[in-house]
């Protein structure tokens, strides 16, 4: 996976996993930000498979788990939403590398076979839709989307989201998509490292999802971030950094 690694002199280590349909342009306010507050980092900002420099590649979830394990190595990783989910499966493999785990807005998966097994449905629907409408359409309805109802405007933002290409996007839903995910909810308690669970507090559906996380977790802190929704790292950057960067050591 291709991206950046913005260094401040090589102290802690911490990567920053982006979601659907972004890049690693979107953690660049939250990381400066975090490297600010804590002093000497090695930030690494990877593009996820199917998105920005890494669009043609067709690793699926648990593939990009095992190759971030490999190519980021023992590290504190930052995962929103899909990049949440693929942090937790890096954490989740044998020897992980992951030291310390932040998960925004993400989830272990779905539990139920039949709801799950409709949600891969609803993910290849909507694969196949951004392959029909192209990206552009696509993101004005992805982003209409009540779940990022608090999103403010970021022009920036959007011009590289439209930089993903409709093969790239329609793979990461096929492959990495909640609907293909593997539940990992019994599997938590193998998570021993510290975590943090943040989720924006106008995120009602994500803040029931963190707190359950949270008490399945062995070592585990629940944070809410007032005013934002599920997006919280770009709707509420300083709150979201300080809050990372408080619970760093």
């Amino acid at each position: 996976m291709r991206g950046r690694r913005l260094r401040h002199r090589v102290m802690r280590r911490i990567a920053f996993l982006h979601g659907f349909t972004q890049t690693h342009h979107h953690w660049h306010h939250v990381a400066h930000a975090v490297a600010e507050r804590v002093g000497d980092s090695t930030l690494v900002l990877p593009d996820l498979p199917g998105h920005g420099l890494s669009a043609a590649d067709e690793r699926d979830i648990d593939r990009t788990a095992a190759a971030l394990a490999t190519s980021i190595g023992p590290a504190t990783y930052v995962g929103y939403s899909m990049g949440g989910r693929i942090a937790l499966h890096t954490a989740l493999l044998d020897g992980s590398p992951v030291e310390r785990l932040v998960l925004i807005g993400a989830t272990p998966g779905i539990a139920d076979e039949a709801e799950r097994e409709e949600r891969r449905r609803l993910d290849d629907e909507r694969a196949d839709h951004i392959e029909r409408v192209g990206v552009d359409a696509f993101l004005d309805e992805w982003l209409a989307a009540p779940l990022f109802a608090t999103l403010p405007p970021d022009p920036d933002g959007l011009l590289h989201r439209r930089r993903n290409t409709a093969a790239g996007l329609a793979h990461s839903l096929r492959t990495a998509g909640t609907g293909v995910q593997r539940s990992r909810w019994g599997e938590l308690e193998r998570i021993t490292v510290p975590v943090l669970v943040i989720a924006g507090a106008l995120d009602t559906k994500f803040t029931v999802i963190g707190l359950r996380m949270t008490e399945a977790l062995p070592n585990a802190t629940f944070v809410s971030i007032d005013g934002a929704g599920h997006a919280a790292h770009s709707e509420h950057p300083g709150a979201v950094a300080d809050t990372i960067a408080t619970w760093l050591p």
